[in-house]
């Protein structure tokens, strides 16, 4: 047996985003917090690469609801700015159609005027969606997102207010029942594709996210994610946390159902009795804790579950610039819903796929070499492990596939001024991440993997045992891995009443547009 490290008052498997906020949380409410990374550096899959100058966000791009970061830095007295700067970016995505055309979807003041162009009749369906939005989102996000659903009862209690707000209709239902044109339905009902679900099969709440953006506007660290994460990661040690990386977890310790510690690959045990786990819910149970401790949360629960996509990454840069290109573009395919069927229920790559390009140094110059330099990501929806294909062999075949597609149709001279690049797959997710069938966002935001339907933030096998992160609630994407440690940190620490706390912080935000 490893080195005992005794006096941890708790461990944090992962130093993802939730990782670090739970442990923010933690530590200033006067825990002693250590944080294990499997990784040689902190951020999960929001860690970074640098390759010859230039410098890749590895995942998240998109910054939303800044105001729930900010509550980090104000439970510790801190101020934000004096850790990172956050700047806007417009137009929140330029999406490109398969015919040419284009759409600069911004704050509705300015996407009126284009629906006014592009299809008029549509102009009052989207002033009547937004004001049908806004409902959604004071219950969606303001206050189901900050509260715990570790009891039926708790589900119980809201579903009155969720078949209130037709939330059984699926996002894409939602938009056609106010927007017929078929093109400004792909652009208001794409959302769902950020946190891993399929548009056509998730509920009608995560709608929600279009009046996000609408109050708040999306936004960019300075410094690229990886300035941010830095920033949490700065914050939690300088309140006493301690960071670990290069950590492995072999197992989590249990002992008649309740929590002893952990144990990392190389032997050495942390014991505690409570740890917060940072890793996919269905690897967390199935690959880090004994069987016989698990009677909710068997194999069987998590091979039966329905999974989110998984995600090709392609990292990028270039001697050239193109400063046509906005900071997010979505660029989508010949097929939407046929693709998301095939890459959702058929687990099959087809020949057309969309994408997401990421440009940061359009916002930020700094992420690339001095001179006429760009950085770039694009991101490729495809099937998750399920689909059984050998990424070993596609990887490379598939990455000059987007490549030249790219330097056909959107980067002309981007095959001759290539400088560096790089691929992650799905396979990739799985190793490195430890990401259960090498998903890119965990289990799908469908509405029966929802709220009480969705792995508990405190686990209903192991006391002592919390989750936080994309897989648990509320869900994926930068506020819902936060406001995941908020639910999980509140369940410890007062029984889970930050709902209303939290609805005041985000009426009150200076980052309202």
């Amino acid at each position: 047996m490893g080195k005992q490290i005794y006096n941890r008052n708790m461990i944090i498997i992962g130093s993802g985003i939730g990782g670090l906020a739970a442990g923010i949380r933690m530590q200033t409410a006067g825990y002693n917090v250590t944080i294990l990374e499997k990784l040689e550096q902190i951020g999960g899959r929001a860690r970074v690469f640098s390759l010859d100058g230039f410098t890749f966000d590895a995942g998240p791009t998109v910054i939303t609801a800044p105001q729930i970061f900010r509550d980090l830095f104000d439970q510790a007295n801190r101020k934000m700015e004096d850790y990172v700067t956050l700047l806007p970016v417009e137009p929140y995505y330029r999406v490109l159609f398969d015919d040419g055309s284009s759409f600069d979807y911004a704050h509705p003041d300015k996407n009126i005027p284009q629906i006014e162009k592009l299809a008029p009749t549509d102009v009052e369906g989207y002033k009547r969606m937004i004001k049908a939005v806004k409902p959604i989102y004071e219950k969606g996000f303001q206050d189901l997102s900050f509260r715990p659903f570790h009891t039926f009862s708790s589900m119980l209690k809201v579903a009155p207010s969720l078949m209130k707000l037709q939330a059984y209709r699926s996002n894409y239902g939602f938009v056609s029942k106010y927007i017929k044109d078929e093109k400004l339905r792909m652009v208001f009902s794409f959302h769902p594709l950020l946190i891993g679900g399929n548009p056509f099969s998730v509920p009608s709440i995560y709608s929600l996210i279009q009046y996000l953006e609408k109050e708040f506007g999306i936004w960019f660290a300075k410094g690229g994610t990886t300035a941010l994460v830095s920033a949490l990661g700065k914050l939690f040690t300088e309140l006493g946390g301690q960071i670990i990386v290069n950590s492995e977890i072999s197992e989590i310790l249990v002992e008649d159902y309740e929590i002893r510690g952990i144990k990392t690959v190389n032997g050495t045990t942390f014991p505690s009795d409570i740890v917060i786990s940072n890793v996919d819910p269905a690897y967390t149970y199935t690959k880090l804790i004994d069987p016989k401790w698990r009677k909710k949360n068997s194999d069987k629960r998590y091979r039966k579950a329905k999974y989110s996509m998984g995600l090709v990454v392609i990292y990028f840069g270039t001697k050239k610039q193109y400063p046509e290109m906005k900071h997010h573009t979505i660029i989508l395919g010949p097929r939407y819903k046929g693709l998301l069927t095939d890459i959702f229920k058929k687990k099959s790559l087809t020949t057309d796929f969309s994408s997401y390009l990421h440009v940061p140094t359009r916002t930020d110059p700094n992420l690339a070499p001095k001179g006429a330099y760009e950085t770039f990501y694009i991101l490729i929806p495809v099937p998750n492990q399920d689909s059984g294909i050998d990424w070993e062999k596609m990887a490379e075949p598939f990455k000059q596939k987007i490549l030249k597609f790219l330097d056909k149709n959107h980067l002309p001279g981007l095959l001759d001024n290539l400088v560096v690049d790089k691929i992650l797959t799905p396979l990739d997710f799985e190793k490195d991440y430890n990401s259960f069938k090498g998903t890119g966002f965990s289990l799908e935001p469908i509405f029966t993997q929802s709220a009480w339907f969705r792995p508990h933030n405190k686990s209903e096998d192991i006391e002592g045992l919390y989750l936080v992160g994309a897989g648990t609630h509320p869900g994926a994407g930068l506020p819902g891995v936060v406001a995941s440690a908020k639910v999980t940190t509140d369940l410890i620490l007062n029984n889970g009443n930050g709902s209303q706390y939290m609805k005041k912080n985000l009426e009150s935000n200076q980052y309202q547009n």
